[in-house]
């Protein structure tokens, strides 16, 4: 057996304390304030959860409006005095405010920072076998930008009463986000959602680069690029795009800012990046500029289309992962999988275009772009066959780990295969902003996201606090989840194709649209379950915090890094220096057979004379 070299500190003496009694720390400064990459993953879980409940109440508004419309919302329409100025009822307003920062909370406060941000900071110096981040004060300010920015969500929201917040959805498009008079919300609500994106971007930006340097230069002796589990593939490549993609959507979130500064103080600020001229909006002096909507459109879906893959590429690595663990397999095409993930990443940068198929796109154009929008289906299907082929013949351990995998899997089939259909440019001309837009994006980025989030909860809880989920609860949880989710969903499919129009508060004004009303109550009532659903996994998950049964290191007889380390690890991690020695997915092989057991650590050497799974 080689040696293994004992964790060094900053002065280069030995961590022999690496269950926290190094330091003597403040609450404070230990769980608040704190630098370890532990307790921040873990502070972004927890904000993110409670943000996942304030953006699903902000769903089920929308959805008591379109089964209900113009009906008093019962209890919470007369508790909250949100809608006295219209006896109780959702007014046009205050619908266009509800399904903007629905929006704007499950994607910028609920899934980037929890998929990003939580598993990010709590799993890659784990995976990777080092103490910390590159930069934990940065890392700190990553998870702390997220409050200010959340202030301002709510100062959006709550401006005059809560009767005029940001109506624009969360695309912000101009006209209607560039002139303070062109809608109800579009005065200082607008600027205050404006704000809270860029302060987003700026958090989301620290994160990415701790994680590019941590993963670069931390990795511990041994762990090759090609011996990374494929969550650090996955959160290696979305750190990328993060780098590359946010810095578009900040300078564009500036530009917006400045040409509202330029309607505000005319005479001394000369803006006009999205205005153009002679336009009159509500009876207002025609514009002065020069300015180009389109403009907006192009850097902002430039950003938000490699934004998709920053909410699902971390989830696909995730899943992996649990997928080897559950099914007592290697992981099927290891390499396929990373190669799967950068061409992802890659593609994504030269698709959105297909958001703007309607906007005048030249013919010739809007092709090009929906040839690469179909390309990205080919590394996507390399990782479902992958995936199916890592479940195919394995010894599945049937708990909620494995269901929320598997409900990952199904839902990412579904999102993916509607998607083919609006990467058509003919079809897309149909099928652009109806509710089958919708169902597409809500099946790629709530379905697969968290669902694969839910699993991963599950798994690493063990190693986060010491202690294991109920899983009865967490299976009760999928099962609710996932008949609730695709009974709101996968009808807006039919609603798209009967050409039901979205950010409606009435559709059925039209005539033709009248026989929907049925089918969006039944959705209605579908969501009311998943919603009610989610009470379980706060319940379990707080409750588990606490009073959970207690686990040791590795409860799921997993091989990679972070579970060599203590439930939950301690000051510095890893109690010595991990040394790496094969890849990680080691189980069923000979060799895990030669020691008696169907996996094996990757910080065991290789027994003389027999090969590895990694080796054949």
């Amino acid at each position: 057996m080689a040696t293994v070299t004992p964790a060094l500190d900053a002065h280069g003496h030995a961590d022999d304390h690496s269950h926290g009694h190094a330091h003597q720390q403040s609450f404070i400064s230990k769980y608040v304030f704190s630098q370890d990459h532990k307790i921040i993953g873990i502070q972004f879980l927890c904000t993110t959860l409670l943000m996942l409940m304030v953006g699903g109440a902000l769903a089920l508004a929308v959805r008591w409006q379109l089964a209900f419309p113009w009906q008093n919302m019962p209890v919470i329409g007369q508790l909250f005095g949100l809608f006295q100025t219209e006896g109780g009822q959702i007014s046009p307003e205050f619908y266009t405010m509800l399904f903007t920062m629905h929006a704007s909370v499950m994607i910028f406060l609920v899934i980037i920072p929890i998929l990003a941000g939580a598993f990010g900071n709590f799993l890659i110096p784990l995976q990777i076998g080092c103490d910390d981040m590159a930069f934990p004060i940065l890392n700190m300010l990553s998870y702390w930008f997220m409050w200010p920015a959340m202030v301002c969500f709510a100062c959006s929201f709550f401006w005059a009463g809560g009767t005029a917040g940001p109506g624009n959805g969360w695309t912000s498009y101009p006209l209607l986000s560039d002139l303070p008079q062109a809608a109800p919300g579009s005065g200082a609500p607008q600027t205050f959602w404006l704000f809270g994106l860029t302060l987003i971007g700026v958090s989301s930006m620290m994160g990415s680069v701790n994680y590019l340097t941590t993963i670069i230069n931390m990795r511990a002796p041994g762990m090759t690029l090609f011996r990374m589990p494929l969550t650090i593939w996955s959160m290696f490549i979305t750190a990328i795009l993060q780098a590359f993609a946010l810095p578009v959507l900040t300078a564009a979130g500036f530009m917006l800012v400045f040409d509202r500064l330029g309607t505000i103080f005319p005479t001394t600020i000369h803006s006009v990046f999205f205005i153009p001229a002679n336009i009159i909006v509500n009876n207002a002096e025609p514009t002065v500029g020069g300015g180009q909507p389109l403009l907006w459109q192009h850097l902002f879906w430039f950003y938000s289309h490699p934004a998709v893959y920053i909410m699902l590429l971390p989830a696909m690595g995730m899943v992996s992962d649990m997928l080897s663990c559950m099914c007592r397999k290697p992981v099927f095409g290891y390499k396929p999988m990373v190669y799967s993930l950068a061409a992802i990443a890659g593609l994504g940068f030269i698709v959105w275009g297909h958001h703007m198929f309607t906007s005048g796109m030249n013919p010739a154009l809007g092709m090009t772009f929906m040839t690469s929008t179909m390309m990205i289906a080919l590394p996507s299907a390399i990782k479902t066959f992958n995936w199916i082929g890592t479940m195919w013949g394995g010894n599945l351990k049937f708990n909620a780990v494995l269901l929320n995998c598997a409900g990952f899997v199904a839902m990412f089939i579904v999102g993916g295969l509607s998607g083919i259909f609006m990467a058509a440019v003919p079809v897309d001309i149909y099928f652009h902003d109806t509710y089958f837009i919708v169902a597409h994006f809500h099946y790629v980025l709530f379905g697969s996201t968290l669902f694969g989030v839910f699993g991963a909860i599950q798994f690493w809880f063990p190693k986060m606090f010491g202690r294991e989920l109920n899983d009865t609860v967490q299976k009760w949880h999928f099962v609710l989840s996932f008949i609730g989710f695709n009974g709101t969903f996968f009808p807006m499919h039919l609603l798209g194709i009967a050409g039901m129009p979205r950010r409606y508060a009435d559709p059925y004004l039209h005539g033709y649209l009248s026989h929907l009303l049925d089918m969006n109550r039944f959705m209605t009532v579908s969501a009311i379950i998943m919603g009610l659903a989610q009470f379980l996994l706060l319940g379990n998950f707080f409750y588990s915090m606490f009073r959970g049964k207690k686990v040791g290191r590795n409860p799921w007889n997993a091989n990679g890094l972070e579970w060599t380390a203590p439930s939950p690890p301690g000051h510095g991690n890893f109690d010595i220096a991990p040394i790496v020695y094969r890849g990680p997915y080691e189980y069923s092989s000979p060799e895990s057979d030669a020691l008696g057991q169907d996996y094996i650590l990757q910080t065991v050497p290789h027994v003389a004379g027999i090969k590895s799974v990694a080796h054949h």
